[in-house]
Protein backbone atom coordinates (compact mmCIF):
# COMPACT_ATOMS: atom_id res chain seq x y z
CA UNK A 1 0.00 0.00 0.00
CA UNK A 2 1.50 3.35 -0.95
CA UNK A 3 1.75 6.27 1.43
CA UNK A 4 -1.01 8.37 -0.20
CA UNK A 5 -3.68 5.64 0.01
CA UNK A 6 -3.62 5.31 3.79
CA UNK A 7 -6.15 7.03 6.04
CA UNK A 8 -6.25 10.65 7.23
CA UNK A 9 -2.92 12.36 7.45
CA UNK A 10 -1.26 10.11 4.87
CA UNK A 11 1.35 12.16 3.03
CA UNK A 12 0.04 15.12 5.05
CA UNK A 13 -3.17 15.33 2.99
CA UNK A 14 -6.28 16.85 4.61
CA UNK A 15 -8.69 14.39 2.92
CA UNK A 16 -8.60 10.66 3.72
CA UNK A 17 -7.98 8.35 0.74
CA UNK A 18 -7.62 11.40 -1.51
CA UNK A 19 -5.99 9.55 -4.41
CA UNK A 20 -8.92 7.13 -4.75
CA UNK A 21 -11.62 9.82 -4.90
CA UNK A 22 -13.31 10.88 -8.13
CA UNK A 23 -13.64 14.56 -9.08
CA UNK A 24 -17.33 14.43 -8.12
CA UNK A 25 -16.49 13.12 -4.65
CA UNK A 26 -13.72 15.66 -4.19
CA UNK A 27 -16.00 18.55 -5.11
CA UNK A 28 -17.99 18.03 -1.91
CA UNK A 29 -14.99 17.51 0.33
CA UNK A 30 -12.84 20.48 -0.65
CA UNK A 31 -15.53 22.98 0.37
CA UNK A 32 -14.62 22.58 4.04
CA UNK A 33 -10.88 23.12 3.52
CA UNK A 34 -8.85 26.28 4.09
CA UNK A 35 -7.00 27.77 1.10
CA UNK A 36 -3.64 26.43 2.32
CA UNK A 37 -5.07 22.91 2.39
CA UNK A 38 -6.52 23.23 -1.12
CA UNK A 39 -3.17 24.58 -2.32
CA UNK A 40 -1.43 21.56 -0.74
CA UNK A 41 -3.84 19.20 -2.54
CA UNK A 42 -3.21 21.02 -5.82
CA UNK A 43 0.57 20.57 -5.44
CA UNK A 44 0.09 16.89 -4.54
CA UNK A 45 -2.20 16.34 -7.54
CA UNK A 46 0.27 17.92 -9.95
CA UNK A 47 3.11 15.78 -8.55
CA UNK A 48 1.19 12.50 -8.59
CA UNK A 49 -1.91 11.69 -10.68
CA UNK A 50 -2.06 15.03 -12.53
CA UNK A 51 -5.78 14.58 -13.32
CA UNK A 52 -6.95 17.57 -15.41
CA UNK A 53 -10.48 17.58 -13.93
CA UNK A 54 -9.16 17.58 -10.37
CA UNK A 55 -6.59 20.29 -11.09
CA UNK A 56 -9.34 22.43 -12.63
CA UNK A 57 -11.62 21.77 -9.63
CA UNK A 58 -8.94 22.72 -7.09
CA UNK A 59 -7.91 25.79 -9.08
CA UNK A 60 -11.53 26.98 -9.30
CA UNK A 61 -12.00 26.48 -5.55
CA UNK A 62 -8.86 28.52 -4.81
CA UNK A 63 -10.23 31.28 -7.05
CA UNK A 64 -13.55 31.23 -5.22
CA UNK A 65 -11.76 31.51 -1.89
CA UNK A 66 -9.66 34.43 -3.14
CA UNK A 67 -12.95 36.13 -4.10
CA UNK A 68 -14.15 35.76 -0.51
CA UNK A 69 -15.98 32.42 -0.50
CA UNK A 70 -15.52 30.98 3.01
CA UNK A 71 -15.10 27.28 3.78
CA UNK A 72 -18.42 25.49 4.23
CA UNK A 73 -19.32 22.04 5.51
CA UNK A 74 -18.30 19.47 2.94
CA UNK A 75 -19.62 16.01 2.18
CA UNK A 76 -19.06 12.71 3.92
CA UNK A 77 -15.32 11.98 4.19
CA UNK A 78 -15.73 8.36 3.06
CA UNK A 79 -15.35 7.52 -0.65
CA UNK A 80 -18.57 6.79 -2.47
CA UNK A 81 -20.79 8.56 0.06
CA UNK A 82 -20.75 12.14 -1.18
CA UNK A 83 -24.50 12.64 -0.88
CA UNK A 84 -25.12 10.88 2.43
CA UNK A 85 -25.66 14.20 4.23
CA UNK A 86 -28.75 14.95 2.20
CA UNK A 87 -32.20 14.05 3.40
CA UNK A 88 -34.16 11.13 2.04
CA UNK A 89 -36.53 11.11 -0.86
CA UNK A 90 -39.34 13.69 -0.75
CA UNK A 91 -41.72 10.97 -1.93
CA UNK A 92 -43.81 9.58 0.88
CA UNK A 93 -46.94 7.39 0.87
CA UNK A 94 -49.03 10.45 1.73
CA UNK A 95 -47.64 12.37 -1.27
CA UNK A 96 -47.74 9.49 -3.76
CA UNK A 97 -50.44 9.51 -6.46
CA UNK A 98 -53.30 7.05 -6.31
CA UNK A 99 -52.53 3.84 -8.22
CA UNK A 100 -53.99 3.74 -11.71
CA UNK A 101 -55.10 0.48 -13.21
CA UNK A 102 -56.21 0.34 -16.79
CA UNK A 103 -59.67 -1.12 -17.43
CA UNK A 104 -59.67 -4.89 -17.90
CA UNK A 105 -61.21 -4.61 -21.40
CA UNK A 106 -61.24 -1.76 -23.86
CA UNK A 107 -60.67 1.86 -23.02
CA UNK A 108 -62.91 4.45 -21.36
CA UNK A 109 -63.81 5.80 -24.82
CA UNK A 110 -64.60 2.30 -26.15
CA UNK A 111 -66.12 0.14 -23.43
CA UNK A 112 -65.82 -3.62 -23.76
CA UNK A 113 -68.64 -5.62 -25.24
CA UNK A 114 -70.10 -8.36 -23.10
CA UNK A 115 -69.12 -11.85 -24.02
CA UNK A 116 -71.71 -13.94 -25.79
CA UNK A 117 -73.59 -16.35 -23.66
CA UNK A 118 -71.81 -19.65 -24.30
CA UNK A 119 -74.71 -21.70 -22.94
CA UNK A 120 -76.88 -21.06 -25.97
CA UNK A 121 -77.14 -23.96 -28.42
Amino acid sequence: MNQSSKGPGAAGLPIPEYDQLTPGELEHRIRSLESEQVDHLLAHERDHADRPQVINLLTERLGQMEDGSPPTPGGDPRPGHADSGRGGSPVHPTTSPQPFHSPPHGTPQQPARPKADERRP
